[in-house]
């Protein structure tokens, strides 16, 4: 009986040992804590002197001028995504494509079903921190990389 008392002590032991440095060492682990590192694909890295932004390095887009400003086309391995936003009272109004993937029909079908996800989820964030949508992933990541190229534009 204490011998299953050692061995059972001795993997309780082990197991808090890596327990205690996975959460120390990972910032994904459960636990861990202090400022993530992480820059979304299409942004860089904010600058902690200008103006405040969201935690995804985008200025907030109540700091923008109101008007209508386009993304840069991004290149995506079917063609150009592009990106034009419309900003009043400082908030993110309508977003559309002005450029998208449609050599084929094939491409036509997802930008049909992939684009207003899109849309809907850049005006419910008011930023560039969006998700891809399954089954348009290169559609998009040109999408955001092309968006935030625009909210950059709004807060020149």
């Amino acid at each position: 009986m204490t011998r299953i008392a050692v061995i059972f002590a001795a993997t309780v032991s082990v197991l808090v040992l890596l327990f205690s440095y996975r959460t120390s060492t990972h910032p994904d682990a459960l636990g861990a804590t202090g400022p993530r590192n992480q820059v979304p694909a299409g942004s860089s890295v904010p600058n902690t002197t200008a103006a405040p932004t969201t935690s995804s390095g985008t200025p907030p887009a109540t700091n923008s001028a109101s008007g209508t400003y386009d993304g840069g086309a991004a290149d995506t391995p079917y063609g150009p995504v592009q990106v034009r936003i419309t900003v009043s009272g400082g908030r993110i109004t309508s977003a559309e494509t002005v450029q998208a993937p449609n050599e084929s029909r094939r491409d036509v079908e997802i930008n049909d079903a992939a684009v207003p996800q899109l849309v809907q989820e850049t005006l419910q964030a008011q930023s560039a921190q969006i998700d891809t949508v399954s089954g348009a992933t290169y559609t998009s990541e040109g999408y955001i990389q092309s968006l935030q190229s625009a909210i950059d534009a709004s807060h020149r």
